[in-house]
């Protein structure tokens, strides 16, 4: 009876290895270079016929077992008043993409990213669904785009897909390293 439970464990622990051995590729490699601390500007646009809001902070971001990388955001909101944001981005070899969470504290949905590098390596485009603009209770289709242009810059673009199909822009930011 022992013998047989040994080997059960055994085979169930060997199983379990390819999972729990990730060894980081050249995807997870290219999330580390925006591991440091970082300023940031905001342009957002809050609606058609609006001035553009400004908005600026910090953001922290630092490597898990150099497989996904965590960056906290620290700032204040378009308009004023206190924001924190929170963002996982990794790779998943299986699927061939990267994943990836955001949550904001000045909202209440829980943004799921999958997304892909462009030909160059430059560009990550990460593709999210979340509440429409129109306030409707309706979901819309939105991408995250992240450039990183150099070492101590990168830029992020937020826009929504709108009924259309056209993609609108809808909020620019320029992340400088820290000194």
């Amino acid at each position: 009876m022992d013998a047989t439970n040994t080997q059960l464990r055994q085979d169930a622990s060997e199983a379990e290895m390819p999972c729990m051995a990730a060894k980081p590729q050249q995807e997870h490699a290219w999330l580390s270079r925006m591991v440091g601390e970082w300023t940031y500007e905001h342009e957002c646009i809050m609606g058609p016929g609006q001035p553009p809001m400004q908005s600026s902070g910090s953001e922290s971001v630092r490597s898990v077992g150099g497989l996904w990388v965590v960056a906290e955001g620290s700032g204040e909101m378009p308009g004023g008043g206190p924001a924190t944001t929170l963002i996982t981005i990794g790779y998943d070899p299986q699927k061939q993409r990267f994943v990836g969470t955001f949550v904001g504290s000045m909202m209440t949905h829980l943004w799921i990213y999958e997304g892909a590098l462009d030909p160059a390596t430059n560009v990550l485009t990460l593709d999210a669904e979340g509440p429409s603009f129109s306030g409707d209770g309706t979901m819309a289709a939105y991408q995250d785009i992240v450039e990183i242009r150099s070492d101590d810059h990168r830029v992020l673009r937020s826009r929504v897909r709108g009924p259309d199909g056209t993609w609108n822009e809808f909020m620019t930011g320029h992340y400088r390293r820290k000194r």
